[in-house]
Parts: structure tokens; C-alpha cells; sequence
């Protein structure tokens, strides 16, 4: 009875300390934060990557929304205008790259841009 106690003891702590893990924040994203980029016509803006998953920009006043997730060591994401975004270290420094609406990620971008994290 004794053994039985035990390893239900056991058994309980090692499930508490499972779910206390699971409800713990993860480590927050390098990509996490805001982004200063440009756009098509060289024009700057903020892309903003929550580390809930969203994602927003202040272009030329429009209210961009999307989601992004960490793919392969880049922030890809997707906007609801149907755009692709990508946020990736290249050598010492980031770089956006974006696809219009339908365009193949395999395909040339269709604007790429220097991308710096705000502080």
C-alpha cells in the first residue's frame, strides 16, 4: 500500500509540473517587436509582430492585420489583403522581402527592403 501512495505521489507532482510548463509563457520571438521597413515605393512603415501571433503595420494609414509565425529562422507573414511578408536575418542584418496577393513564395519577391528592429 505503502509503494502505491508513493507512486501516485509521484505521478501527481510530475503532472503538476507539466501543466505548470505548458501554462508558462514561452520565450518571446527575436522577431517579436516593431520592424521599420519600406514599402514598394520607398516609402517607411512600421510592421508590429505581437508575440501572440498577430501581426499589424501603419502603411500610408492604412490598418494592416495579419498573423505571422517563425518558419525556417524568418518571421513569415500573412497579411488578410492576401500579401506575404518575410522578416529574415541575412548575414548582420534583417531583410523584408514581400509577395503580392497570389504570388508563389518560390517567385521573385515583389519588393524587398532593409528591415530594422525598433528599440
Amino acid at each position: 500500500m505503502h509503494k502505491i501512495a508513493k507512486a501516485t505521489t509521484v505521478i501527481l507532482a510530475a503532472g503538476f509540473a507539466l501543466a505548470i510548463a505548458a501554462c508558462s509563457p514561452s520565450t518571446p520571438s527575436e522577431f517579436t517587436g516593431d520592424w521599420k521597413v519600406s514599402d514598394t515605393s520607398g516609402a517607411s512603415f512600421v510592421i508590429t509582430l505581437g508575440d501572440n501571433g498577430t501581426a499589424s503595420a501603419n502603411r500610408s494609414g492604412e490598418g494592416m492585420e495579419g498573423t505571422w509565425k517563425e518558419e525556417g529562422g524568418a518571421a513569415v507573414i500573412t497579411w488578410k489583403d492576401g500579401w506575404t511578408t518575410k522578416i529574415a536575418k541575412v548575414g548582420d542584418a534583417y531583410k523584408k522581402t514581400a509577395w503580392d496577393k497570389g504570388v508563389s513564395l518560390d517567385s521573385a519577391p515583389t519588393n524587398t527592403s532593409d528591415a530594422e528592429k525598433a528599440k
